[in-house]
């Protein structure tokens, strides 16, 4: 194995840089460039040295042995100053010792995997958790790094090996007499894990939301100020706006923060008839990203017909209150703001309470994998009501659900997924 190092922090000027070498000769490396001898394991304040001699930088050396570290290897952070210089220079002194190699993009965290250390799923929730941009993603992404979709995994692989076992010790004693029918106690097993299957697959949906963002369309006619309320949520102008209707002919996004929620603001070209042919596809593309979109806000008339259907959840309001007088109930102005902050408020409260149904799955992946897995359990339990002479082919679906799972963590057949996850991961990770 080799023994590899890179930049662990971002690239660029900061106040301290962290450099990583992880393989079996990470420590006899970090011996080599500092002035005097590390602890075996520990930290401690060295002087970096060049292969002259001469001083590269004063750093806090952190070093960890396998197999208690982040890789399950002999792993060395170097906290140097950090200038682009300094940081150069360092990985350039690294580059020239013998043995060590530059780690390739998402290296470390492979080896993590390789070693035991993390499971995929934890694996993809890292990267997540680094692209982590609202509180709601930051805590989604923990849940699944601190092992929580690894353990249920794992408890459910646990009762259905138990389910199969049973079945197995009456297929092996089928010329005897089993003193106990294990049908009852089989049964129920499939039936919990099945039932705590469906609801995760359930909560996927939602949790791809939180990690991707909810899209929160605006509609209505041309001209009723669609695109100067996004700009007010936006605070900033993101759309032009003027008093020629059909002025939006593309659908604008904007993304933001709504109470901890990753959010996708979308501004769509007012629906009306037209002989204008740019405007009309501008139309045609509004209405398929606001039937795709989470959640609609409508700035209509009461009386005004909506071409598009309400959905639950989906919101209406008058549109101009500013031009209403003191009638503005039920109004909004994206022009004075009058009305906004309850709409953020309406808006937020109803992606939350969507948001509670999530469960600790978050990826499309796992998601096909626990249906994999739910579909051979109902499989097996077809099979089971058919007698004790069809247990061999039951067995066969429960063994098939539990590699399913296995799947779903990373312990088989995921070799062609690797090179594609850590493809987003940067070098130092």
């Amino acid at each position: 194995m080799d023994t590899i190092f890179a930049l662990a922090s971002a690239q660029g000027k900061a106040g301290v840089s962290v450099i990583r070498i992880s393989g079996p000769l990470a420590l006899d490396a970090a011996n080599q460039i500092c002035d005097r001898p590390l602890p075996e394991k520990g930290r401690g304040l060295r002087c970096l040295l060049d292969l002259d001699g001469s001083h590269l930088d004063e750093a806090l050396v952190l070093s960890f042995t396998a197999p208690a570290s982040f890789t399950g290897e002999n792993i060395v952070e170097l906290q140097v100053h950090g200038s682009t210089a300094v940081v150069s220079a360092v990985l350039d002194r690294l580059t020239k010792t013998p043995d060590l190699r530059l780690a390739e993009p998402g290296e470390f965290t492979r080896r993590a995997l390789e070693n035991g250390k993390l499971d995929l799923a934890q694996v993809e929730a890292l990267a997540d958790l680094i692209d982590a941009e609202t509180e709601a993603q930051r805590k989604q992404a923990q849940v699944v790094l601190s092992g929580g979709l690894g353990e249920l995994a794992e408890r459910w692989r646990v009762d259905l090996i138990r389910a199969a076992s049973l079945i197995e010790v009456t297929i092996d004693f089928v010329d005897e007499d089993v003193p106990v029918d294990v049908t009852p106690e089989v049964t129920a097993l499939l039936n919990a894990v099945a039932q705590d299957l469906q609801a995760e697959t359930e909560g996927v949906k939602i949790a791809e939301r939180i990690r991707d963002g909810f899209e929160v369309a605006i509609i209505g006619a041309p001209n009723v100020g669609k695109s100067t309320l996004l700009n007010m949520l936006a605070g900033r102008e993101a759309a032009i706006t003027s008093e020629y209707a059909g002025t939006t002919r593309d659908v604008i996004e904007v993304r933001m923060d709504l109470s901890g929620l990753p959010v996708t603001l979308l501004d769509t070209a007012g629906l009306r008839e037209t002989d204008d042919h740019v405007e009309g596809i501008g139309i045609e593309l509004a209405r398929k990203r606001a039937e795709q979109a989470d959640l609609r806000v409508f700035l209509v008339e009461p009386d005004e017909a909506i071409d598009l259907e309400m959905k639950p959840g989906d919101i209406r309001l008058r549109p101009k209150a500013d031009r209403r007088g003191e009638d503005t109930t039920g109004s909004i102005s994206g022009k004075t703001g009058q009305g906004v902050d309850h709409l953020v408020i309406h808006i937020s409260e109803t992606l939350k309470d969507r948001s509670t149904q999530v469960g600790v799955a978050t990826r499309t992946r796992h998601r096909e994998m626990m249906l994999a897995a739910l579909h051979s359990l109902n499989q097996a339990q077809l099979v089971l009501e058919r007698g004790s002479e069809f247990y061999e082919i039951a067995a066969e679906d429960i063994r098939s659900a539990v590699r399913s799972l296995e799947m779903l963590v990373g312990r088989v057949g995921v070799e062609n997924l690797l090179d594609e996850i850590f493809s987003s991961f940067c070098l130092g990770k």
